[in-house]
Formats: structure tokens, sequence, C-alpha cells
């Protein structure tokens, strides 16, 4: 398989994955920023600068699995100790087309650089845009892995199950300018997961993010 991150992602984007053949490959990161796995069906991909001779060397020294190996605790240390990059968690990774229309929530654009959500945003994504939701919600969306759009939601306690995280991930899907959006979420986080599939998300696989310190 060749070509480049974005290349990989915008063909998972559009159904269409890495063979399912049990290899990994190898790709140059597309920023200093992001290092990482990717994991589709039975195919990995580890996005690095690394030599790609360390990664399958590493690979092959676990002795598990290897259909689960870029996934394995002691390679994502190795690749960790390897980079100085640290990892918080493995989230599902989902993915859904634009959609036509207005968000039939209302939402106000935040423009305080220095908003707690704005802030944080900002450490894991490029051109980030915060909306606030009408009855205790917020909205974003910026550019992440590879330059990819990226959706988050995040909803106050007091006003969950209401459908409130569904409806913004669906005006992610509104706000996209004609471009698929992607979504990451802890698999534990069932709340989350619910939400954006519900929102028409898809997942097509698994994603340890690497950042640099």
């Amino acid at each position: 398989m060749t070509g480049t991150l974005r290349d990989i992602l915008d063909a998972a984007a559009r159904g269409s994955f890495p063979p399912a053949d049990g290899g990994v490959t190898v790709v140059r990161q597309h920023s200093h920023r992001d290092a990482g796995v990717l994991a589709f069906t039975a195919h990995s991909v580890v996005f690095t600068d690394e030599d790609p001779e360390w990664v399958h060397e590493t690979l092959g020294s676990l002795g598990c699995d290897a259909l689960a190996a870029t996934m394995n605790p002691r390679f994502l240390v190795a690749f960790m100790e390897r980079t100085g990059r640290s990892n918080d968690t493995i989230d599902m990774l989902a993915v859904a087309s634009p959609l036509p229309g207005e968000p039939s929530v209302a939402l106000t654009e935040i423009s305080d650089p220095e908003h707690p959500r704005v802030v944080r945003a900002r450490k894991y994504r490029d051109d980030v845009r915060v909306w606030a939701a009408d009855g205790g919600g917020v909205l974003v969306l910026g550019r992440g892995v590879a330059g990819r759009l990226e959706a988050a939601v995040q909803v106050a306690e007091d006003v969950r199950h209401r459908g409130l995280g569904r409806t913004l991930a669906s005006a992610a899907r509104q706000l996209a300018g004609g471009e698929p959006v992607w979504a990451q979420s802890a698999p534990g986080n069932a709340r989350s997961v619910r939400a954006f599939q519900a929102a028409g998300y898809r997942p097509v696989g698994a994603e340890a993010l690497l950042v640099a310190h």
C-alpha cells in the first residue's frame, strides 16, 4: 500500500480501506505534532518519522498476535520512549459525510482565544472554531491528524440524556463545508460513542495518538 497518511484517511472516509492482509504500513508524519498508530481491520498504519525498520523490528519482537501488535501496550511504550511522546488513550475513530442544511440548535461562536475549550483544542488541532449551544453544550471543529476535519462535543451534566450530544455531532456535519468529519472517542466513553453513531458517524478503526510534549 502506498500514499501519504492523508491519502489513507481520505480513502477510508470514502469506504476504501487498506487490504486486510495482516500487514503494517509505515508512513511519514504529516506534521511534527502528530505521530501514532491507526488500526484498521487486519491492517495497521504507523505514522512516524522514525526508521520504518525500527517499527517492524520492534513489532516482530513482541511475541504477540501480529494483528494486535501495533496496539499492544509494549509497542506503544517503546514508541513513546523512542520519540519522547505521550499517549492518553486508544480511541475509536469514526467518520461521517457532510450534511446540507443548518444546525437544528442555536449556536454562538466563541471568539475568545483564552476560553478553556479553545485553549485545549488548540493543543491538538489547527484552525479551531468553537460554538456554545443553547441548553449547555459545546461544539469544536478543527484540523487534526493529517489536516482532517475533527469534531468534538461536550454536554453539561444537568442536560444529558436529551439528545443534545447527537444534535451537536450532526451540526458538525452541517458546518463541515462539504468535507468528511472525523471523531475520536474513547471506547469506554459510551455516551460519546452512542451520540456520534446516532448522528451517522461510522466506526472505521482505532487510533493511538502520540503527542509531543
